[in-house]
């Protein structure tokens, strides 16, 4: 039964609808931090400012890799689907890919250019990563409402633009209390606090707003024994919020110890919040539109994929955690010399 149900190929839909969700996941965990990073560097000037760019920066465009992983197999598994979400968002992706390309230019030019401009590059870094953190949260929340239109259609996926942006600063927040030492870190302990609980005020604005706009997510969710399976989420959601709030209070300690922390809490945060929302739409890769049998490619064709999935899959979680293996540790200020 298994190697008919394996030859069958029914499976690989769900195997790469799995897959994306993974490639996003990662996406919002490693790019989310250094995002953050980038809006919080208009809080400080000088040598404060070159050491959270600094710390960034063996990472920023690899992590980005896995954003390009998750829509690529997107494309490629599910070509419907990607065509619904490319016609609903053209917009935001559009804004999203202008500012990615921009953000990279301003790294690169605040190092190099004269003095005198380097404030201009510094500016368009900060707007430029805003504007990804806002876009991509818009279009995560218009994606779970399944491209609803009318005014509780936007402010929900604007309220998720809102979530998302929080998060992200408070990734890059905690990525600071790791990889930062002195009054930088103590100010990214305050960062990370604010970040927290802005992040929750902006949960309860599109919980308030799903309630009118869509029950589906609720009446999924409150029933019976789906109740009783996902009480575990928002429970630890719950205590980690206030355990990060907590930790967050208390740190530094000597020797630096428990830095790590804040950003691990963080990390599960973002993971719990992945799962309750691809819960919120399963079996839909698009909700309450396309499910993910209906939406996936031929299985010929999705055998062919695969093989050169799990090819490419091993090589980049390898470089990337070799990559966060050799730059590990305390901050050190860039230098292009």
């Amino acid at each position: 039964m298994i190697e008919q149900f394996i030859e069958s190929g029914d499976w690989l839909p769900f195997a790469f609808a799995f897959l994306i969700g993974v490639s996003m996941l990662l996406y919002a965990i490693l790019d989310g931090y250094d995002l953050g990073v980038g809006i919080l560097s208009r809080q400080v000037d000088g040598e404060d400012k070159e050491k959270m760019i600094s710390s960034i920066g063996p990472f920023w465009d690899a992590n980005e890799t896995w954003l390009v992983m998750g829509v690529g197999l997107l494309l490629v598994a599910f070509p419907t689907a990607h065509g619904v979400v490319l016609t609903n968002l053209y917009i935001p992706v559009t804004v999203m890919i202008l500012s990615l390309v921009y953000r990279g230019v301003s790294y690169d030019f605040r190092k190099k250019v004269a003095p005198e401009k380097k404030e201009k590059w510094n500016r368009s870094f900060f707007v430029s990563s805003l504007l990804v953190a806002l876009t991509q949260g818009y279009m995560v929340g218009s994606f779970v409402i399944g491209f609803k239109e009318g005014i509780l259609g936007e402010f929900f996926s604007m309220s998720f633009g809102f979530i998302v942006t929080a998060g992200y600063v408070l990734m890059g927040s905690t990525w600071l209390i790791m990889k930062c030492e002195g009054e930088l870190q103590k100010r990214a302990l305050k960062w990370a606090r604010v970040a927290l609980w802005f992040m929750v005020l902006g949960a309860i604005m599109s919980s308030l707003a799903a309630v009118f706009l869509d029950t589906r997510i609720y009446d999924r969710m409150f029933s019976f024994p789906e109740l009783t399976l996902l009480i575990i989420m928002p429970v630890m959601s719950i205590i980690l919020t206030v355990l990060m709030h907590i930790l967050c209070g208390v740190l530094p300690l000597e020797n630096d110890k428990l830095s790590w922390l804040p950003f691990v809490i963080s990390m599960f945060i973002f993971v719990f919040g992945g799962i309750g929302l691809v819960y919120s739409f399963y079996p839909y890769i698009i909700p309450g539109h396309l499910k993910i049998t209906d939406a996936a490619a031929a299985p010929a064709s999705l055998w062919i994929i695969l093989v050169g999935t799990l090819v490419v899959f091993p090589f980049l979680i390898g470089y990337t955690a070799l990559a966060y293996r050799i730059f590990k540790g305390k901050v050190k200020l860039l230098s292009y010399d």
